[in-house]
């Protein structure tokens, strides 16, 4: 059996959140997909309200409390990615893209994905394809074809009903065989980590002078 781990990103601003609900039910899903196919599965939930101050003080600084820097391990050294925002404006909150904001370019490179938004009308469903797709993409993530929104109708008594409840299993599916079929992540990258042989940085370097 194989160990995999499932950062699952939440950014919900309320509590008890949809938000927060959707992300549990897809963590459920995905985790079921991968024990059905013979792994074993640590989930990392991620509630980005309870690290908004660390997140800002980030930007403005440039440096991550410990606490941030554990959460962007854990989201950076995952097998899978599940991400959920509620939409704003069309488009996903602040505070998800503020968090964003600080995973490296490259840190996320043949991540598998699964988005997923709440909103409180079907319409803004289009911010999933427009914005949040795009977004991993450009961080060279692997995006699985179906992304996941959730509007108020689409729950019964806090449970996923219905199109709803098939499209969580569906994008669960998705996201538990693009992690099954690669390789267990080694963790974040070493930003520090040497990227060649010493003796060729010191070629490089003598070619330099």
């Amino acid at each position: 059996m194989t160990q995999r781990t499932l950062a699952v990103v939440s950014a919900g601003l309320r509590q008890p959140s949809s938000t927060r609900l959707l992300a549990d039910q897809l963590a459920a899903a995905t985790r079921d997909e991968l024990v059905r196919r013979g792994d074993t599965v640590e989930v990392r939930p991620v509630e980005l309200r309870e690290h908004a101050h660390d997140i800002v003080n980030h930007l403005l600084t440039g440096f991550p409390s410990p606490a941030l820097r554990e959460v962007l391990d854990t989201v950076t050294g995952a097998d899978g990615l599940i991400a959920v925002t509620p939409i704003f404006n069309a488009s996903y909150n602040g505070l998800f893209k503020s968090f964003v904001d600080l995973i490296d370019s490259d840190a996320l490179t043949d991540r598998a994905v699964l988005v997923a938004a709440t909103g409180g009308t079907a319409r803004h469903s289009l911010a999933l394809e427009h914005a949040l797709r795009p977004m991993f993409t450009y961080l060279h993530a692997v995006v699985v074809p179906t992304a996941v929104f959730a509007a108020p109708e689409d729950w019964s008594a806090g449970t996923a009903d219905g199109a709803l409840r098939r499209r969580v299993e569906r994008g669960a599916a998705e996201l538990a065989e693009q992690m099954h079929r690669r390789a267990p992540s080694t963790g974040p990258a070493d930003p520090f980590a040497l990227t060649g042989d010493f003796e060729d940085l010191l070629d490089g370097l003598r070619r330099d002078a």
